[in-house]
């Protein structure tokens, strides 16, 4: 049996070494498009949840705070005892900026001296945290103008910004995690997705089922190659985000790896279900579209899933790409703890059960 699999899998990985098209595809396209898309794509937010820590319960502060709270721009507003806990609420991505109040804000502003509002940002996402940031400043520049207009004087109020996870706040560091995980997921559709329709097309898929191979050992044979395939490109890509982008990876490499294959073996299952399901390759990368546009838009890469409906939430968490983002974006900047990633692995395995489960099921009925 596993002589019957070594020459299988090598022939899988032969045949897509000569095929010119999708050595591009998965070598040369995944690194030349992470450095385009890193640069050119840009996020927008809306609907943001903040934290508050008031300390100074004074009126300059519940002034200012009515205005944050009356904004159409943020969601929710929460407030916390202590920056601690505040603090923790923004590591679990609760709430996207803290506000800290120190307990003498308003007599300071009073006494004409600097009175600083601190803004806690998450720089895991840091468009958005700037974003957020202009925001604020443009209400304290208004309740400033109010104040003059009120009162004939001018506040003193100031905001002093931190931003975690990513100090200077660099957008390449938030966005190269997230796109690392969109374009691994793509590379690993792709080869599945064209391993078995290609065999169709070829007319070589007949000779396999009169081989001595089992269905299930040429799903094997078909996943393996497909699954170093997809592990070689995104190791390239982690090079070049590494070294060439300058990004750091602050968590464990091993988590990262581990979870990036029960993240590509799900990927790898859709890729075979819809393999089996067509006969040409054209056909496989039509569904590859079909598939990949929603799961792409509904992953948080490109709105965060916080602003989409409830029902389309809860549809997300059966979508791989959502949890893989999640934890490259804990491993690359936040070096989170292992019960953090383990949180969004566990989903990503019974997803890759299920996936490969369909397509196992799938190529055994359709094989004749």
């Amino acid at each position: 049996m596993l002589t019957r699999l070594f020459a299988l899998i090598k022939k899988e990985l032969l045949a897509t070494a000569r095929d010119r098209q999708t050595r591009f595809i998965v070598l040369i396209a995944p690194p030349f498009l992470l450095l385009i898309y890193v640069f050119a794509i840009t996020q927008d937010v809306s609907n943001v949840a903040i934290g508050v820590v008031n300390q100074d319960q004074g009126r300059f502060s519940r002034d200012i705070l009515e205005r944050v709270v009356g904004s159409t721009r943020f969601r929710t507003v929460t407030y916390y005892e202590t920056v601690e806990s505040l603090g923790e609420a923004i590591d679990a991505q609760d709430v996207l900026v803290g506000v800290y109040f120190q307990a003498d804000f308003s007599r300071r502003a009073l006494r004409r001296q600097p009175a600083n509002v601190q803004l806690l940002l998450d720089g895991r996402r840091s468009n958005a945290a700037q974003i957020v940031s202009g925001y604020f400043y443009r209400i304290m520049a208004s309740y400033n103008l109010a104040l003059l207009d009120e009162y004939g004087i001018v506040a003193p109020t100031t905001i002093v910004s931190r931003t975690w996870f990513n100090a200077n706040a660099t957008p390449l560091w938030s966005a190269t995690p997230a796109l690392f995980a969109v374009l691994a997921s793509i590379v690993g559709f792709m080869v599945s997705a064209l391993s078995i329709a290609r065999e169709r097309e070829l007319g070589t898929f007949e000779q396999l089922l009169v081989s001595p191979l089992t269905p299930l050992e040429i799903l094997v044979g078909k996943t393996v190659p497909s699954l170093m395939i997809a592990v070689g490109s995104s190791v390239v890509m982690l090079i070049f985000s590494v070294f060439v982008l300058g990004v750091p990876i602050r968590g464990d490499l091993l988590a990262l790896f581990g979870s990036m294959i029960v993240f590509l073996l799900s990927i790898i299952g859709i890729g075979l279900f819809i393999s089996s399901l067509v006969r040409t390759q054209q056909q496989a990368v039509i569904g590859l579209f079909i598939y990949m546009i929603p799961a792409v838009l509904l992953s948080g890469y490109a709105t965060p899933v916080a602003n989409m409906p409830v029902g389309l939430q809860w549809l997300t968490q059966t979508n791989p790409i959502t949890h893989f983002i999640v934890i490259c974006k804990a491993i690359f900047l936040k070096d989170a703890v292992s019960s953090d990633i383990w949180a969004h692995t566990w989903p990503l395995i019974l997803i890759a059960i299920v996936t490969l489960s369909c397509g196992t099921w799938l190529f055994n009925r359709r094989r004749g």
